[in-house]
């Protein structure tokens, strides 16, 4: 028989033999409540585990008959959530069943089927973009692991698991058809997610309510926005911009939404569906002219435009809104059957309200929840907090009048920075009211090697066992997903750990279950990035500003050659001393927050290890993310060192640099197609795979384009204030946008100093736009799948760039 790690073993019998702390919900009666209705409403047992059956069948079809699966009531695991998993009572020999697993619900089920592949079979689970799942350690049939005869008890210590971001929808999902729903709520069931964020389809929903109150489908075509900017559209922060949206695709949307939630329900989650926040159509005002409809201010726009700013607002107080809310409430019923009775509604996401007295923002939140409630008795409101760490409008005063303008116990708070910024120990508790512990983690889908794996594997558990703790769950709140799998893998513990984790056992461990061999080269490269990349305590939230992906728009001359872009611990090359002068523009630096020396010194022991693990496609996806993490701090420093010839007016020296900047552009492009999660194809062609004619294919590839570069508007020589926030590290993007960008930067450089006058900034700007737009509208093909070998480019890379990092060896001048 294979066996556990004792250690390990030694750790799951003692979390399954933890007390429970006691449940926040004893103090919130409607939340408790809703959980009874929970559990009332859910579906069969048969049903459930029938769900988690078919997860086991698509996950690991050689074990079909390896498990079995009860749902089992909540007073056998002592009135809380739970799944025991033991041997199989019946086991004889091989094709029957060996390890039953018992659970609440369907979720449960399948998080107990992780808990086990994960801890005594060394198995591994994440997403395909980033090297799918490991499998090869799980013994044959008939040869699975024993667990103890007693079998293993693990509760959750708080009812929920939330999932997703308000824009996840956006910047990961847009073009998700079926077949990748599927795999990504079976990822949820598997992680024990059981309160996800389900927003599909909701224009179809909203265009049927609009209809009730003599909103024509045309009256909405400046209203929805296309179909990779829903999420801002969504919550009111512009208009229009890239649609509008034809009606095969709402259709379309609503009926996969109707194929995900039964998908969800049928494994017992609680989706969460939207409510309606005041945003409307500006067609709603002439409609209704005595209502309290006001037009917000602008987002991010260059010139105000008013074709896509500046959304109206209808005003909460007014009893058109409530009438909205119920009617959207209702219609959601009506096409679903059935709700989670739990709404997100964001009507201040970065949207300031106009008046900031306590008695205005309690009746404005009164009358949000008096929307749902009236078309859901049982409603509760879910609610991000983001706006109370992005908006400074929101001083205790305001925050304690929004939270408690709702009955204590209907409304629950996202805490969603709780990583880096967490509102509960600030805030008394969010005034008492319920909340959410989240780990938000990435901005825009940026592709960055980030993480704080000690405050994961210990904030959730300080909160919860905090003095007064009014915490009712935890949550991943990515904005962007696909990245990263070390920091989920043991974020999504954390809805069912007791204690906290101790990092340095598990990251230990995390190599062997990853890539299916224990390799101590690789363990000691992962304790580094432990506590180099993964260890961000600096406080600042990472955004991806590399200089390859995020180019700054800005005079060379005005550009610091010291600050935060040359941290102390730098080993490219020697310290740059030129200081400040006086900046004319300015731009987000690139954030680094460990010594690049020590990541460097990981990759070596990566490609020291990766003939014994190269057909371990996590390893090369691991391999690749890490060469390029490395290689784009290199370039940063490059491009620093370019500015300095140029500040020194040394136009050989200029020109080398840049060439070996575009040069390194180059050959970041060939690392990156050697795995299929860093390729810019995927993105476009399922954009494209969604349309139903010719048009549509321009109009989705055209959403997905610029998303990803420079989205809203922009002028000849204005460029958008969102560009590159959605920035990707993915083969094609760098070969044919980044670069050709970098070029035409380098190119005003080297002319101002043959010409001997200043740097052509608004020139260099209308090239640069122009080359945006060109390539935004463009139809070129990108290949989906990886044509080079990971570790082979990996070493050849390490060694032209890496091996010896003195800029004054890289080339002569």
């Amino acid at each position: 028989m294979a066996s556990t790690p004792t250690s390990l073993l030694l750790s799951l019998l003692f979390s399954a033999l933890c007390l429970v702390h006691s449940s926040p919900l004893i103090h919130f009666s409607h939340l408790s409540h809703l959980l009874d209705v929970h559990e009332r409403e859910r579906p069969s047992a048969s049903v459930q585990e029938a769900a988690a059956r078919g997860l086991l069948n698509r996950l690991l079809p050689s074990h079909s008959s390896s498990f079995d699966f009860q749902v089992i009531d909540k007073e056998t695991c002592g009135g809380d959530a739970c799944f025991i998993i033991s041997n199989h009572p019946s086991f004889s020999e091989k094709g029957h069943p060996e390890i039953l697993i018992r659970g609440g619900s369907g979720v449960e089920l399948s998080a107990g089927l992780h808990w086990y592949l994960k801890s005594w079979c060394m198995a591994h689970i994440s997403w395909d973009k980033t090297g799918g799942t490991q499998l090869f350690s799980v013994p044959t049939p008939g040869f699975l692991p024993h667990v103890h005869p007693a079998g293993v008890l693990i509760k959750r210590p708080v009812p929920w698991n939330y999932y997703q971001n308000a824009v996840t929808s956006s910047y990961s999902m847009a073009w998700w058809d079926w077949e990748r729903w599927e795999k990504e709520i079976d990822w949820m069931a598997l992680q024990g997610i059981n309160l996800p964020l389900a927003f599909n389809g909701q224009e179809a929903i909203w265009q049927k309510v609009f209809q009730k109150f003599n909103i024509s489908n045309s009256d909405l075509e400046d209203f929805f926005g296309g179909p990779a900017f829903l999420a801002w559209s969504r919550m009111g922060n512009m208009h229009g911009w890239g649609g509008p949206l034809p009606q095969t695709w709402l259709d379309d949307q609503l009926a996969l939404q109707k194929k995900i939630l039964s998908r969800m329900f049928e494994f017992g989650m609680s989706p969460v569906l939207p409510a309606f926040s005041g945003n409307v159509p500006s067609a709603l005002k002439s409609k209704f002219p005595s209502a309290k409809i006001t037009r917000l201010g602008n987002w991010f726009t260059v010139d105000s435009n008013p074709k896509w700013c500046c959304t109206y607002l209808l005003d909460a107080t007014d009893p058109l809104f409530v009438e909205v809310g119920k009617a959207f409430i209702e219609q959601q019923f009506k096409e679903y059957g059935r709700t989670s009775h739990i709404y997100n509604c964001d009507t201040f996401d970065e949207n300031t309200p106009p008046i900031d007295e306590p008695e205005y923002i309690s009746s404005l939140g009164a009358a949000i929840f008096k929307g749902m409630q009236s078309g859901d008795k049982d409603a509760i409101w879910l609610m991000q907090g983001w706006l109370f760490s992005y908006d400074p409008f929101w001083k205790p005063l305001q925050m304690k009048a929004l939270l408690h303008s709702v009955p204590i116990g209907r409304l629950v708070v996202l805490d969603l920075f709780a990583e880096v910024k967490p509102l509960w120990n600030t805030s008394e508790q969010f005034f008492n009211v319920p909340y959410i512990w989240c780990m938000l983690h990435n901005f825009a889908a940026n592709i960055e090697m980030y993480g704080i794996l000690d405050s994961i594997a210990s904030g959730p558990v300080e909160a919860r066992t905090s003095e007064n703790s009014t915490m009712v769950g935890v949550g991943m709140c990515m904005e962007g997903i696909e990245q990263n799998p070390v920091v989920y893998d043991l974020m999504s513990e954390m809805a069912f750990h007791q204690k906290k984790v101790d990092v340095k056992s598990w990251i230990k461990l995390y190599p062997e279950r990853r890539y299916g061999r224990s390799i101590p080269a690789l363990q000691d490269a992962w304790r580094i990035l432990y506590e180099s990349i993964y260890n961000c305590t600096d406080g600042a939230s990472d955004k991806n500003r590399d200089v390859i992906v995020a180019f700054p728009d800005v005079d060379p001359s005005f550009i610091s050659l010291t600050g935060n872009f040359q941290p102390a611990n730098m080993n490219f090359g020697k310290p740059l001393q030129r200081q400040l002068k006086t900046m004319s523009d300015s731009y987000d630096r690139p954030h680094l927050w460990y010594s690049t020396a020590d990541v460097v010194h990981a990759l070596k022991l990566f490609l020291a290890s990766g003939d014994y693990v190269s057909d371990s496609n996590t390893f090369r996806y691991d391999l690749v993310d890490l060469t390029r993490q490395a290689l784009a701090k290199y370039a940063n420093q490059v491009f620093l060192k370019t500015v300095e010839a140029y500040q020194n007016n040394d136009f050989e020296r200029v020109n080398g640099f840049s060439q070996h900047f575009l040069g390194l552009v180059r050959d970041l492009d060939l690392l990156l197609s050697c795995h299929d999660g860093f390729l810019l194809g995927p993105w476009l062609e399922s954009a494209k795979h969604l349309a139903r004619n010719t048009e549509q294919k321009k109009q989705y590839e055209w959403n997905a384009r610029t998303q990803i570069t420079m989205w809203f508007d922009n002028t000849e020589t204005q460029a958008s204030l969102l560009r590159d926030y959605g920035n990707k590290y993915w083969s094609g993007l760098l070969r044919d946008y980044y670069e050709p960008r970098a070029a035409i930067y380098f190119k005003y450089m080297l002319n101002s100093l043959l010409a001997g006058h200043e740097f052509e900034l608004e020139n260099w700007r209308r090239e640069w736009i122009d080359l945006t737009n060109t390539w935004q509208n463009s139809k070129k093909v990108f290949t989906g799948k990886a044509s080079s070998d990971a570790l082979n480019v990996s070493r050849w890379l390490y060694n032209k760039y890496l091996q010896n990092t003195s800029f004054e060896l890289v080339f002569t001048v």
